[in-house]
């Protein structure tokens, strides 16, 4: 068997005025022998789709892997710049080509498309022809319709929220994939669309009724002849488009009868709990949430969270301004991204003390740059392989990075933006979280399956920014929204 492999990320704020551009998507991305290098072991996508191609013996063909994390969307020249690599890559092995694996996120935008993972899928199905089967792999955050995935042979997307199964998504994909080349299989897919949207600090899996909903979907594959696959997507809320919010994808065997009537029913239900996707009190205002975090971790035998979660680019300053203007000490603001503020420090070099307007440069609403005075504790380039349950061994590459002291705030500035989920803000850089009494997050979901059993207690804080929990703030122009509320139901 023969397998092209290919990828190209991008979960896109519509809302953001910056668009990632070709330059951005070059600093992740790797070609050919090494995209395999980079990408084996790790638990990820890629990684799951190379880990069951060499356990199967598969020869595979490595076109280009790259991701632009979650940003503003797409530049249309990035995006049709890596749409050429990959057809081109697809056409250079037409007709020796037994199959292909693609992993997209679902959520991407350009300023001229809608959907542009859906005309990805179209383009590659146009590349390969017919009859070759592809298997494409979505985030769980993925916005998508019969459409999207119109042109993949089956559809799997990420079961739970922190994405701790990422790689799981991979060899799901590949097996069916090698099932289907050796005539094991003859996979059909179906998609139903429950009408509702949610932001995403609501999209934890974690969390009930979700909770429910996805045990379901990973439990009915296995109790239910036929099924091959049962995937719930909760959508991307933040992406202006008229395909946002939640859908389920089954993929059955040879059933296409069975695989729709499981997609509706599951998404029937998820309707009908729409108001309980709702949780009211989950989060707090700036002032009160900072003020009681604070006083939190007086008493406090493990660090208090303050979840900024509606930042988007990981710049806001709202958190960090507030604590700097109630004195706070003993606080740790991980990975802050202001390559401006990160080129400084490293000029200046560790053990200097430096001014500096650090941060809130994304857009107007991520609260402006803060003026601070910061004795620069380390500085240089900085990477590494996750250690943390999402995305395991997976490489980083932070570019220019500083940690900062900022009267007893411990600020750590990239030039990479990323987003801290697990303990390797910390870790990387010699530190331990649980030294801290406040750490400040900006995470929607991921920081979960770490910071759950490792904090005191999570303190959601609800600021302006682009990711805010009350989705009418947002100005909508494509997104099938009403003002009905507490869920958002276009049904």
């Amino acid at each position: 068997m023969k397998v092209a492999i290919a990828g190209f990320q991008l979960e896109s704020v519509s809302f953001l005025p910056n668009l990632t551009t070709v330059e951005d998507f070059k600093r992740a991305e790797s070609r050919g022998s090494e995209m395999l290098q980079r990408s084996r072991g790790a638990e990820t996508v890629i990684g799951g789709f190379i880990d069951i191609c060499e356990r199967e013996g598969v020869e595979m063909v490595p076109i280009v892997r790259t991701s632009g994390g979650a940003a503003g969307p797409a530049a249309d020249d990035a995006f049709d710049h890596y749409c050429q690599i990959i057809v081109d890559g697809l056409r250079a092995h037409r007709g020796s080509l037994d199959g292909v694996l693609l992993d997209l996120h679902g959520a991407c935008t350009t300023p001229t498309r809608f959907d542009p993972d859906g005309d990805m899928v179209r383009m590659v199905r146009n590349a390969v022809g017919p009859d070759v089967p592809v298997m494409l792999a979505l985030d769980y955050h993925g916005n998508l319709d019969a459409s999207t995935i119109a042109g993949a042979t089956a559809t799997f997307g990420y079961h739970y929220s922190p994405h701790i199964d990422m790689g799981d998504t991979g060899r799901r994909a590949a097996e069916c994939l090698v099932r289907t080349i050796r005539g094991e299989i003859s996979p059909v897919t179906a998609i139903a669309r429950p009408g509702v949207m949610v932001p995403s600090i609501l999209s934890a899996t974690t969390l009930q009724p979700l909770s429910s909903f996805v045990s379901r979907s990973v439990e009915l594959p296995h109790t239910t002849p036929g099924l091959l696959d049962v995937s719930i997507f909760a959508g991307f809320s933040y992406a202006d488009v008229p395909n946002c919010g939640f859908s389920v994808v089954v993929v059955a065997d040879g059933d296409r009868n069975l695989a729709q009537r499981t997609a509706t029913e599951l998404s029937e239900s998820i309707r009908q709990a729409r108001r309980e996707l709702h949780i009211p009190g989950l989060v707090r205002n700036l002032e009160d949430g900072v003020a009681y975090g604070l006083e939190r971790a007086k008493s406090a035998k493990a660090p208090v969270v303050l979840l900024e979660h509606a930042d988007r680019m990981n710049d806001s300053t709202h958190v960090l301004r507030e604590l700097i203007r109630k004195g706070a000490s003993n606080a740790a603001v991980p990975f802050l991204w202001d390559p401006q503020s990160a080129a400084a420090a490293c000029e200046a070099g560790a053990g200097k003390t430096i001014r500096l307007n650090l941060g809130g440069r994304s857009s107007p609403r991520s609260g402006g740059p803060v003026s601070v005075e910061a004795r620069v504790l380390q500085a240089g380039e900085k990477s590494y392989s996750v250690t943390g349950p999402m995305g395991r061994g997976a490489k980083v590459d932070l570019g220019p990075t500083a940690v900062l002291d900022i009267g007893g705030i411990i600020v750590s500035v990239t030039t990479v933006q990323d987003t801290a989920v697990d303990e390797d803000p910390f870790i990387q850089f010699g530190m331990r979280a649980k030294d801290f009494g406040i750490i400040v997050l900006r995470s929607k979901t991921h920081f979960r399956a770490v910071y759950e059993p490792l904090a005191e207690e999570i303190v959601i804080i609800d600021t302006p920014d682009w990711g805010p929990a009350d989705l009418k703030t947002l100005p909508y122009q494509y997104a099938p929204t009403t003002t009905s509320y507490p869920f958002v139901d276009h049904g």
